[in-house]
């Protein structure tokens, strides 16, 4: 049943990816993050009211409400710069960047939780890795630039938050009802978020958000949280070195999506990239 979950986190992260690209087109990634963040805690909240799972409450420990709220950070971290790096660059080179965190958590898992790595882990890592250069490789001459370079970076640093995200996630969840779990360290997300949004003084900018814009920004919370219900419902059940790279898969989604709405194409050399990736997973599954 896990496995089933772990798709249904791909299918809603890759339908995520081009709703929030709709609502950061003019409004402040910083903004959005936030805003959203509140669409994402009603979610999960009224999963846990619905399931009756609020009491649990008395029953987390303190090590596992710490790993929830560290979680809840690097989640908030993530996001922060994946939608900054959305807003600045391609979605065809953001998500590949953001998705290759497989690798770095399959290390983490190998060296925090002792999940074994066998040759099937390694060629994926591997594959995985190189698809990822090819599809962030600058384009040529011929072609339109990102409108800023500044994207790389942020891109960067939402792999590396979303690494930790899953391995703090899956020592958060531990004896812990999923939907409790998600609804906290969204708590979490959405305390850090706003922080933000007041101390680089954009409170003001909430009031100016285009209503078209405002409604991609809700939806995208909506998706976002029945990603993370099923994300995090997997990982409680399953391996984190098998249900991250599953949910990495919502790169398919992503590209086919964004192909619809955006317009954007893949060359062949990203979509090589594309393929390697999406084998690497695969390959990764059968470990």
């Amino acid at each position: 049943m896990w496995i089933f979950f772990a798709f249904g986190s791909a299918f809603f992260a890759g339908l995520t990816t081009v709703l929030a690209k709709c609502g950061v087109r003019r409004t402040d990634s910083a903004v959005a993050t936030a805003i959203r963040t509140i669409i994402v805690l009603l979610f999960s909240w009224g999963m846990v009211l619905l399931t009756g799972a609020q009491s649990g409450l008395r029953a987390i420990g303190g090590r596992t409400l710490l790993y929830l709220v560290f979680s809840g950070l690097a989640t908030g971290a993530s996001w922060l710069c994946y939608f900054k790096a959305l807003q600045l660059g391609d979605i065809n080179k953001v998500v590949p960047i953001d998705k290759s965190s497989t690798v770095l958590t399959i290390l983490l898992a190998f060296v925090l939780l002792r999940e074994p790595v066998n040759v099937y882990s390694a060629v994926g890592v591997l594959c995985v890795g190189t698809g990822t250069y090819l599809m962030i490789e600058k384009k040529g001459g011929g072609e339109a630039e990102e409108p800023s370079g500044l994207w790389l970076p942020y891109a960067a640093g939402s792999a590396v938050f979303a690494s930790l995200t899953a391995i703090l996630g899956k020592l958060g969840v531990t004896g812990v009802d999923s939907n409790l779990g998600t609804a906290i360290r969204t708590g979490v997300v959405l305390v850090m978020a706003w922080a933000m949004v007041y101390l680089t003084g954009k409170q003001h900018a909430v009031k100016a958000v285009p209503k078209g814009e405002l409604g991609f920004i809700c939806l995208s919370g909506l998706a976002t949280g029945a990603s993370w219900l099923c994300y995090y419902r997997a990982l409680q059940d399953g391996p984190a070195s098998v249900v991250v790279p599953i949910d990495k898969l919502s790169i398919l989604f992503t590209v086919a999506f964004s192909a619809a709405v955006f317009h954007e194409r893949l060359n062949r050399k990203s979509a090589l990239g594309l393929a390697l990736l999406t084998g690497g997973t695969l390959i990764m599954l059968r470990g």
